[in-house]
């Protein structure tokens, strides 16, 4: 079985109100068996056009994990601190074997 990505590049509109959920996000990718292979944050390095652009991708033992982590409990909990304070969509894709 293949194993899955998930790739995101979020346009931050409130940093401040993304606090929370950068804080409580990585148990629940944890709690799912996945893990941060990339979590770039604006302030670190200079990206043109984008004065708050978050890249981040997560590999999760396969797409049924992925698939339960973003509808988990635990991440719905805390998705409305993203989607409120920020744009931009998570795709969810398997890896090349």
């Amino acid at each position: 079985m293949a194993k899955a990505y998930l790739v995101a590049m979020i346009k931050v509109n409130d940093m401040e109100g993304m606090g929370s959920y950068m804080a409580a996000v990585p148990q629940t990718v944890a709690d799912h068996g996945g893990r941060f292979l990339v979590r770039h944050m604006a302030e670190k390095l200079h990206v043109e056009n984008d004065p708050n652009p978050i890249t981040v991708v997560i590999e999760f033992p396969d797409a049924d994990s992925a698939m339960a982590w973003k509808t988990s409990e635990a991440y719905q909990a805390i998705l409305p601190s993203r989607l409120d304070n920020s744009e931009g969509p998570l795709v969810i894709c398997e890896g090349v074997e």
